[in-house]
């Protein structure tokens, strides 16, 4: 008995002479957040194995808190109130419209249509027949939306009225049968497409047979969702069954959600943060989820208040936004006890938690497609998540040394990434595992896309990792901050936004004149904002025709904020237009003799003069 007590004096001793005492403290301070991110890791393993085990799509689980609790309401509106029975029951009206026009496993549906309750009851009926639903972007217009469709190859389109005349531009470009859904308007349906309420109105009183269908797998694909990227156009990232369930689930046990809680997700229902880590906490767990067509942030908290709800959502700009609004009876009448979301800036945190009393945030990060996904837990201000350094093995995520304008990993002299110590900026990643639905990579729809996004003979010859093509950073408890964006994206009003993609539009606006577009930063506001500096000496672009053709090809986002008519270029070694001088200048009229122009809230771009560019660098100008 006496060995064993000098066993581990021996065994500390050895610990502390390799470790170092430091090791000891900031285990010490940070065992709590990893303990509690351990349990509830664990606590999600485990759901996932029991569906796994069992086969379980979504569908399936659904189906289950339907038949539960058919009575309680499962997603709110301004206009709508709908039930788990009612979702239930219009989800299989969809599958029995659908599988009776012939859909089944693996064919793809494109949905464009705004948020509201039906959105979710079609993607839910259409995977119950094991067919892959596109979550089409509602911004996109024209080529993008065109390209959109045809690379998931869609075999048909669901869209709502409201966006008949942008399909009607591009209706004769796409191979797939159209579905037009009216919602009880008597709007006119193209002659080539079908009533969607018509017919699932003549299905009303039909079964569904589970017998009939062959039914998805819980690894099988469930969705598309589109991304931006380095390589131009939206990519279709592939969601799985298994995959939408690690992502509701996995922000549901490391938040500590409640089944009671009632979220409010004023986001579109298009992208991950809305339609999968809030309405899976309806479609997981049985929740209530308040939804609404379009982000008002003068309404936000009225919303919270009017539905009752005790966990909201955001991203980094909307909480600028509801922070500038004017102080109402509702900014501490909510009864939120929790905001989750992610790009929540430093600057304003302690602000906005102060004046709306918020008890907790819980900043996360991550990409759609990706495996490097992180959430803070415990309140710390500034930071997107942590690595552990009591357990870094667990969750196997890493910050390498990376070129700040590629991304491409630098390598060590023996061929290998080398990792980045505390304070030094690099590219995150997530260390790929086939099988394990934590550390899978599943890619995009268009595979050639999806090589792109991983390292290999990471830390050892033949493993692999999912490159984030974010820059982070970590201090030494393992909090990781967000630095930058690399490679020819930015960020602009919560949305990724692809140089390639705006060059070519703006280029071929501009009679295909030479075009570089980049992201730059205005003070205090999120975000880069988008600039296309033009080659054009003789002066021939009619900016006004311009702006005008502008919004007709590309999402509000993605339009160039600040435009600047170059009279000579500066190219590379290599022949690229260079692009890093032009985004150092920025859109300072003080440092650039090139006429200057800035996008004003009518959409029409004006002269950008010194005086302009001082009301705008003092927030008087705001975009």
């Amino acid at each position: 008995m006496c060995g064993l007590p000098a066993m581990f004096a021996a065994l500390f001793v050895i610990m502390l002479v390799t470790l170092g005492w430091r090791w000891f403290y900031v285990a010490a301070v940070t065992c709590r957040r990893d303990f509690t991110a351990l349990w509830a890791y664990i606590k999600l393993l485990m759901l996932i194995k029991l569906c796994e085990r069992k086969n379980l799509n979504i569908g399936d689980v659904f189906e289950k808190k339907a038949l539960k609790h058919p009575d309680k309401l499962a997603i709110i509106s301004e206009t709508q109130r709908w039930t788990f029975k009612q979702l239930y029951e219009f989800s299989k009206h969809v599958s029995i419209a659908f599988q009776r026009h012939g859909y089944q496993k693996g064919d793809v549906i494109g949905l464009l249509l705004e948020n509201r309750a039906e959105y979710v009851g079609l993607w839910l009926g259409l995977s119950r027949l094991g067919v892959i639903t596109a979550l089409i972007n509602t911004n996109l217009k024209g080529p993008s939306l065109r390209h959109s469709i045809n690379v998931a190859k869609c075999s048909a389109l669901i869209y709502g009225e409201e966006f008949a005349d942008e399909i009607e531009h591009i209706a004769n470009d796409i191979p797939a049968k159209l579905y037009q859904f009216n919602n009880g308007v008597n709007k006119p349906v193209r002659e080539s497409a079908t009533d969607l309420a018509t017919l699932l109105q003549s299905v009303r009183h039909m079964e569904f047979t589970r017998a009939s269908v062959n039914a998805p797998n819980h690894h099988d694909k469930l969705m598309y969702i589109y991304t931006s990227g380095t390589t131009g156009l939206p990519k279709a990232a592939i969601i799985s069954h298994s995959r939408y369930m690690f992502i509701a689930a996995g922000i549901h046990f490391t938040l500590n959600f409640k089944i009671k809680d009632i979220y409010y997700t004023p986001l579109p229902l298009y992208h991950t943060a809305g339609g999968v880590m809030s309405i899976g906490q309806a479609i997981l767990f049985g929740s209530t989820v308040a939804i609404r067509k379009k982000f008002s942030a003068s309404c936000y908290f009225a919303d919270c208040v009017r539905f009752k709800c005790t966990v909201a959502q955001y991203i980094g700009e909307m909480a600028r936004y509801i922070l500038a609004t004017s102080s109402t009876q509702y900014d501490r009448r909510h009864k939120i006890r929790m905001i989750f979301g992610n790009g929540l800036r430093p600057k304003i945190w302690q602000s906005f938690v102060k004046r709306f009393n918020i008890p907790k945030v819980g900043e996360f990060y991550g990409a759609t497609e990706g495996n490097a996904n992180i959430i803070n837990n415990d309140n710390t201000i500034g930071a997107i998540g942590f690595i552990s350094r009591i357990f870094p093995g667990v969750y196997p995520i890493s910050i390498i040394k990376a070129d700040p304008d590629t991304g491409a990993p630098i390598r060590g002299a023996d061929g290998l990434c080398q990792r980045c110590v505390p304070g030094e900026a690099g590219v995150f990643i997530g260390k790929i595992i086939k099988g394990n639905p934590s550390r899978e990579f599943l890619g995009y729809a268009d595979e050639s896309a999806s090589s792109k996004k991983i390292a290999r003979d990471v830390f050892k010859k033949g493993d692999m990792a999912f490159i984030s093509g974010d820059l982070l950073t970590s201090d030494e408890r393992g909090y990781l901050y967000f630095v930058d964006r690399t490679g020819d994206t930015f960020r602009w009003k919560g949305e990724n936004v692809s140089t390639s993609e705006v060059e070519a539009q703006v280029s071929h606006l501009a009679l295909y004149k030479d075009t570089i577009v980049y992201g730059v930063a205005i003070p205090n506001t999120e975000g880069r904002a988008g600039m296309a500096a033009i080659y054009d000496p003789e002066r021939q672009l009619n900016v006004d025709h311009f702006a005008y053709e502008m919004s007709k090809v590309l999402p509000s986002y993605a339009r160039p904020q600040f435009l600047r008519i170059l009279t000579k270029l500066d190219i590379t070694g290599t022949f690229k237009l260079r692009k890093v001088d032009l985004q150092r200048e920025g859109y300072n009229p003080h440092v650039i003799n090139d006429t200057l122009f800035y996008k004003t809230s009518s959409g029409s771009y004006q002269l950008l003069t010194s005086e302009v560019f001082d009301e705008i660098n003092e927030g008087r100008i705001r975009f």
